[in-house]
């Protein structure tokens, strides 16, 4: 049953080849068997109960297309990073803060996946409260590559990644604030979806950077992402929803149609690749895809982004700005664990200084820093000032080109400890992926290939609400690749 697709096990289970029941009992099986990667903190003890009723469910309906149309995702397990809430179950972010705090609530997200009839498999292993690129600053334990365990899994999502590469569960829900569900796509072999921000509600998603959060599937083929996308698009909670006519009416109808296909115009920045950094390996799978794209039809556009070099400096000033704002709430009082001191604001300093792991307390450190008087019109109102530049540069390209490529990652996944001393270098790993953020557009990464047997990603960027335009020619990639 190893990368079933969503489509195949329904189909299976209409005719009686298989039940929800046996496919959770699988997947179960499989986390057991290869516990080692810790892709998962928890396995939900009702997920065979859940399981069951699905089955009951289609079982005794008399119109199996109809069901599937009202729940598409009915009797699929699906896999939750552990800082999208859901109602009566643990939700730590995978930080000693919040290790036994159950969420009173569900997501928005949850809501629509379990309407959708999907059953909730378990948690998944993150960096703590979504700060890392690599899964190994969770407070338990670091998560391993399931190609190779001595490799990192890549992060913050890196749980949900591992967990649909080592055949743990069949999609995974994760959240990407600068790359952080496509870096670890790229690293495990999977595909990795960035909605357009404000296409999915992030109520019920643990803040890190509030402008720049998505929620978006973890999944084994780019069909599959668009199936649950089509399941969690729409914001109803926080008003932040773009037009959810956009998102259906599609203005250009080339971009499903196979004849048409040549006029698909895809965009590279030729300007990209004298950063430094980028593994040779990297660059020759990018040079290869681009060869079979044009062998497929499809026109090479070379774009400018000028102030795409600032991108990652404007990401590393806004994003900690907004994690001091947000992880303010976490001080020992209001809710989670806390360490006693000899007043309130030893509790304060305590709490945080021996609950809070080391890359939490240097992003927060950071964000204050920059907020600070004196430093926020020099650092956090400049950032911003480049960022709508950034977005003006992003608008101009899209007027040449249907999508921009990219690799996803200058390289692929690293070992275990290898960057864990040198912030800046891990930094460097969302060289790629953070623009897609800042900017709000969507973003996919497929996987391209191989480097010395670990899995190289290719990123698709698309203009705002264009997921359409990610999935067909995504689907077209996995044709051609």
């Amino acid at each position: 049953m190893q990368n079933l697709t969503i489509e195949k096990a329904q189909a299976m289970m209409n005719n009686g080849e298989l039940t929800s029941e046996k496919l959770v009992n699988y997947y179960i099986e499989n986390i057991k068997s290869k516990n080692e990667v810790n892709a998962f903190l928890e396995v939900f003890d009702d997920a065979i109960e859940m399981a069951k009723l699905a089955d009951k469910e289609r079982a005794s309906s008399n119109d199996k297309v109809a069901l599937l149309k009202q729940k598409p995702l009915l009797g699929i397990p699906c896999a939750v990073k552990d800082n999208i809430v859901i109602a009566g179950k643990i939700s730590s972010a995978s930080s000693k803060i919040l290790e036994k705090y159950v969420a009173p609530h569900n997501a928005a997200v949850i809501i629509k996946v379990r309407d959708a009839g999907a059953i909730f498999i378990g948690r998944t292993n993150m960096d703590e409260f979504a700060m890392g690129g690599s899964t190994e600053n969770s407070a338990f334990g670091v998560t391993k590559n399931p190609i190779d365990l001595t490799r990192v899994a890549g992060g913050s999502s890196g749980g949900s990644a591992a967990a649909v590469a080592m055949d743990g569960c069949m999609i995974a829900l994760g959240s990407d604030t600068g790359g952080s569900i496509r870096q670890p796509a790229s690293y495990c072999g999977v595909v990795g979806l960035k909605p357009t921000y404000g296409a999915v509600s992030r109520h019920g998603l643990m803040a890190m950077g509030s402008s720049l959060d998505v929620i978006g599937p973890l999944t084994n083929s780019v069909r599959d992402a668009e199936i649950v996308f089509d399941v969690i698009k729409g914001d109803e909670k926080t008003g932040s929803v773009h037009d959810s006519n956009a998102l259906t009416n599609f203005e250009y109808e080339k971009h499903r149609n196979e004849k048409d296909r040549s006029k698909i115009k895809i965009g590279i920045i030729p300007e990209l690749f004298n950063i430094g950094g980028i593994d040779e390996e990297v660059i020759k799978n990018f040079n290869n895809s681009i060869e079979k794209f044009k062998n497929a039809g499809y026109e090479i556009v070379d774009v400018s982004l000028p102030l795409l070099k600032y991108s990652l400096a404007v990401y590393y000033v806004v994003m900690p700005a907004e994690v001091s704002s947000n992880m303010a709430r976490f001080d020992g009082v209001k809710f989670g664990s806390k360490s006693e001191g000899a007043n309130l604001l030893e509790d304060y300093l305590k709490t945080r200084g021996d609950l809070l792991g080391k890359e939490v307390r240097r992003r927060i450190m950071l964000g204050t820093y920059v907020l600070s008087s004196g430093y926020h019109d020099a650092y956090y109102n400049k950032a911003n000032s480049v960022r709508d530049l950034l977005r003006a540069d992003f608008k101009k390209a899209f007027e040449k080109v249907d999508v921009i490529l990219t690799p996803t990652a200058p390289s692929p996944a690293f070992k275990i400890g290898q960057n864990s001393d040198d912030p800046i270098k891990m930094y460097l790993e969302d060289i790629f992926t953070v623009t897609a953020n800042l900017v709000g557009i969507p973003a996919i990464s497929i996987p391209s290939g191989k480097s010395d047997g670990l899995p190289l990603g290719l990123q698709f960027m698309a203009p705002h609400c264009r997921e359409d335009v990610l999935f067909a020619i995504g689907k077209k990639f996995e044709d051609i690749v």
